[in-house]
């Protein structure tokens, strides 16, 4: 059996080794020559699966290791009797400690002592802002929850949800939608000029899920007029080839790897080969946790001297901080359009090992209540 992989899902020998023979291939310029023979076929969000690279092929599974599907002909798969398997919510909690470092980031400029000071609006509450929201929450922040989806289907037995007007009123807004085109509620575009216009310099707007989901063109122009709004950007439109202004305008900007935490890309090798574990009928016996290395950073410990904001910020910065994505970015849009594209993949590909706050313990010594219970929400280790 000859599986064809993307060459950047990590442990694809240890997950997949002994089920066939693995040819690793770029996602982004995969083509119709390279998945011909293949049996099974395990990609990224950088490649289209569609007739056009499948038609003619002996593909009869296809696993995406992401969340998204948008790159994904559903249902001509289905029509052509081709398995299917995602791995929603894989690098969720990823995506969730960049907001929460972000925030850190921005409530230190805006001056605050304490970050729980910011309001939150989170537009899309599924895996990635479902999340985002329970953790926010217990760590004490104000947030309003945005679905429009997910308030028709669960009315009132779900939570409160408000509109995206009164959302994009919150100090920082996250964007956590899918990217969907002509539907009931379609994101395409969905922050346009009426939503930028609303926003002003005390407000920052994050975008970790589609870059397609706002209108780049008219954020360009907002972010060059008056008053403009601070924006964080890890999703561009025309990825990889993304515009260089728009970068130089961003307060911070990173090449899509808010979910490239180790943790993440495991956990969406393991959903996939749980998947096609089932589809071949073979019994499950890995997990991602036998192959997580020990991190380079193990341990930090606080005593009844820490103060708890700069605490919970050095913790957070330990495991990741995204000024350095941003550094390597923005030294990164130099040269022609494709330059700068493979410039971009290269980043994503060559990304360095990004370990999650699980992976830290934290040592307390003598510390308050308030702050042990901000680094449990936060999902670090502790020893008190």
């Amino acid at each position: 059996m000859l599986i064809v992989a993307d060459e950047n899902i990590p442990l694809l020998d240890s997950f997949f080794g002994d089920m066939g023979e693995i040819r690793r291939a770029s996602g982004r310029n995969m083509s119709p020559d390279d998945v011909r023979d293949a049996d099974i076929l395990l990609v990224r969000s950088v490649t289209r699966i569609n007739r056009e690279l499948l038609e003619g092929s002996r593909v009869r599974f296809v696993g995406t290791a992401t969340i998204g599907t948008d790159h994904v002909d559903l249902q001509w798969l289905e029509e052509q009797g081709i398995r299917f398997s995602a791995a929603p919510g894989c690098n969720a909690n990823s995506v969730v400690e960049y907001v929460l470092s972000v925030l850190s980031l921005y409530a230190e400029r805006r001056g605050l002592t304490d970050w729980t000071n910011l309001s939150v609006g989170i537009v899309g509450v599924g895996n990635v802002g479902g999340e985002l929201a329970a953790k926010l929450e217990r760590l004490g922040f104000t947030t309003r929850l945005c679905d429009p989806p997910r308030a028709e289907r669960e009315g009132e037995q779900g939570p409160e949800f408000v509109s995206l007007d009164e959302a994009m009123e919150c100090d920082v807004v996250s964007l956590h939608t899918p990217l969907t085109r002509n539907t009931p509620h379609a994101t395409f575009h969905m922050i346009g000029e009426r939503e930028l216009a609303g926003l002003t310099s005390d407000q920052l707007l994050i975008s970790a899920g589609r870059g397609e989901v706002i209108d780049t063109s008219v954020l360009k122009q907002r972010l060059t007029s008056a008053n403009p709004p601070l924006v964080a950007l890890d999703v561009w439109e025309r990825e990889p080839k993304i515009d260089p202004e728009l970068v130089d305008l961003a307060w911070l900007a990173t090449p899509h790897i808010a979910g490239y935490s180790l943790e993440g890309k495991v956990q969406g090798t393991e959903m996939i080969y749980q998947a096609l574990s089932t589809f071949l009928g073979l019994p499950i016996r890995k997990k991602a946790g036998q192959f997580l290395p020990e991190p380079a950073l193990s341990k930090v410990s606080f005593t009844s001297a820490a103060d708890e904001d700069k605490a919970i910020k050095t913790a957070l910065r330990a495991c990741y901080d995204p000024r350095e994505d941003d550094a390597r970015l923005r030294l990164a849009m130099n040269g022609s359009a494709e330059e700068r594209g493979a410039a971009f993949d290269r980043l994503r590909r060559d990304y360095p090992v990004r370990r999650e706050c699980s992976s830290l313990k934290v040592q307390l010594k003598g510390t308050s209540k308030s702050l042990q219970d901000s680094f449990r929400a936060i999902g670090f280790k502790l020893k008190i």
